[in-house]
């Protein structure tokens, strides 16, 4: 197959577009920082905290809908061995938006947070917050390497470009415009790159579900016909595991710094609201195509096209088999059209993930450990730097495996084992503390290392019920076993929270063993609080004493004594425990009253 020159023009089109709006938003976001009184990461991370409602839904979309979603759902609905209900993705994204509307918007936005880890370097420090940093920004390169394997195989399909040129030209795009503008750049060109994947992906459909090669998709649902029904099947003993997906899928996504950088970029906690409920149905509708797509290509008779025989499920070429479908069973011109909504729903997501990773790593650990004094314009080129870090880290993973659902599922996963109980507890348990998150940071890691990951070959070392050979061969575990990981993390949480807690607070451990500093500052009682004012009582009386005995003058007037020691008297007090820039104004005040005390004097001396 020969390079498909119009195919590459289209697709040099469609980049110069996006990074076109990049630029044009990179000028909005310079143009309003210098309008701005705050600072110029808040405008390049959450520009501003006023972004546009409709753009917020876009952006918050996009960042979803990513060229894993659309081609991970193709992938599970056409596999033999999983099928549509193994397509998880949607309706787990649903109920991640109304988790997140409902209940971890509100504490995030109205505290007026930078970034996700705001809260735990507040509560717990800056050593263990660093630790806990470490598994998102893992979560976001995976993320990375995850959109760009999905375009790269489809660019190397429909193109036949090779995948090494295609991986590193999109992830030189997507890195650009994100150096350019921050999260207007990002946000902009997500609005054109969602109309772009909503419009391409629809307008493949009518093709591929007329085409010749296939039969009926509503035939070979629940009937073998050239491989197992497409809509799959989920039996008894593997409800555990499709449980434990639905609830990766679902839980993982709040630990994310992406979905909270759109948070946080709302102008108020109603427009985080509305923007998460929106983007749910956005979700569901824009997963329908890909389902069609792999239902199609499980209904083809492949011997019939010129792809031929062995299928791409035999050949090992699953997780291409969106591009593969447009390419074998489309015209050209719709298979350059539907590749446009890959390459927009991979750079949609890319650079989400680049600059969530950038935010976290410039905020919570340069500016807020490294170099507190940073000034704006160098903590603009640690987010650039960092951009570029990330994006060249990710853009390394991708040759090391090809399919999407690997790095898929094992970037959520340590997000939902780890982070989401950490974050859960953060935010809605008082009683968590440094102690308990170490804990349950040490305890998720330590189970799931231990639970073993047949996706990246790692050996289950602790098994759990129903552990057994999948029917690829591979021991895998089909309790649901990560779930079970992150009740066990958070419960630890709480527990040795709460016992540490006890432990400092009840002086069974002394307080220089406190590394946390959970112990409570007592409040003081009511009586210490009137044996406060009475010796200040005592204090004025002695004050004006003092005054009526040693005036150089001779006896003053007890009235203006009375009129005037309880002023000598604040003098005296505020002159011990206040800065110089608080007593100086007492200090003339002071001056200027005995100016009028030897005034005072001097006129009854003379009389």
């Amino acid at each position: 197959m020969a390079l498909n020159v119009p195919g590459l023009v289209v697709m040099a089109v469609f980049y110069l577009l996006i990074l076109g709006t990049g630029i044009w938003a990179s000028m909005r976001s310079r143009k309003v920082e210098k309008k701005s009184t705050g600072d110029g990461m808040e405008i390049t991370l959450l520009a501003g905290r006023n972004i546009n409602l409709l753009v917020g839904i876009f952006t918050l979309t996009a960042t979803w809908v990513g060229g894993g979603f659309i081609l991970g759902i193709a992938e599970a609905t056409y596999n033999p061995t999983l099928g549509a209900v193994w397509a998880l993705m949607p309706v787990p994204y649903v109920l991640t938006f109304f988790l997140g509307g409902f209940f971890f918007a509100k504490p995030m936005r109205e505290n007026n947070y930078l970034t996700m880890m705001d809260p735990f370097q507040k509560k717990y420090g800056n050593f263990l917050s660093s630790a806990l940093i470490f598994p998102a920004l893992v979560a976001d390169v995976l993320w990375v390497a995850r959109t760009l394997v999905s375009l790269g195989g489809t660019m190397s399909v429909i193109l036949d470009l090779s995948y090494v040129y295609s991986i590193i030209i999109s992830s030189v795009v997507a890195i650009i415009y994100t150096l350019l503008g921050g999260l207007y750049s990002v946000a902009y060109t997500d609005v054109i790159q969602l109309i772009l994947i909503f419009v391409s992906l629809w307008v493949c459909v009518p093709f591929l579900l007329t085409n010749p090669h296939s039969v009926d998709i509503s035939l070979t649902a629940y009937n073998q016909t050239f491989q197992a029904p497409w809509v799959g099947t989920v039996e008894l003993d593997e409800a555990g595991k499709w449980f434990d997906d639905f609830m990766l899928l679902a839980l993982g996504g709040l630990a994310y710094q992406a979905f909270y950088q759109r948070i946080l970029s709302a102008s108020s906690y109603t427009q985080a609201q509305v923007t998460c409920f929106a983007s749910s149905a956005f979700c569901l509708v824009l997963g329908i195509p890909s389902v069609l797509v792999g239902a199609v290509a499980a209904s083809t008779d492949w011997n019939s096209t010129s792809y031929g025989l062995p299928t791409p499920y035999e050949r090992d070429q699953a997780g291409s088999i969106l591009p593969i479908a447009l390419q074998y069973l489309t015209p050209t011109y719709i298979s350059i059209i539907g590749i446009g909504a890959v390459a927009a729903a991979v750079m949609s997501s890319m650079d989400s993930a680049l600059l969530s990773s950038a935010s976290l790593f410039s905020s919570n650990i340069y500016k807020n450990i490294i170099r507190k004094q940073a000034s704006d314009y160098e903590m603009q080129w640690v987010i650039r730097i960092s951009v570029v870090v990330v994006g060249l880290a990710g853009t390394a993973l991708t040759f090391l495996d090809s399919s999407v659902l690997v790095f898929w599922l094992v970037g959520v996963d340590m997000s939902y084992t780890i982070m989401f109980p950490q974050l859960v507890c953060i935010l809605f348990f008082k009683v968590s503390n440094g102690y308990g998150a170490t804990v349950g940071y040490l305890m998720g890691l330590i189970l799931r290392v231990l639970s073993g990951e047949p996706l990246i070959g790692l050996p289950p070392a602790i098994q759990f019920p129903g552990c057994r050979l999948d029917a690829e061969g591979r021991l895998t575990q089909f309790f649901p076993f990560r779930t079970a990981i992150m009740i066990m993390s958070l419960l630890s949480i709480l527990l040795f929270s709460y016992l540490a807690s006890i432990v400092f607070n009840k002086g069974l451990l002394s307080e220089k063993w406190d590394v946390f500093k959970i112990k409570r500052k007592q409040k003081p009682s009511a009586r210490a609080v009137d044996d406060k004012r009475t010796n200040a009582d005592n204090e004025e009386a002695s004050a004006a004493k003092q005054l009526l005995e040693t005036s150089s003058y001779g006896t003053i007037d007890e009235d203006f004594v009375q009129h005037h020691s309880k002023f000598f008297v604040v003098i005296t007090l505020r002159s011990g425990r206040c800065d110089l820039g608080s007593l100086l104004p007492n200090i003339i005040s002071c001056l200027m009253l005995l100016c009028r005390e030897c005034s005072y004097i001097s006129q009854h001396s003379i009389s």
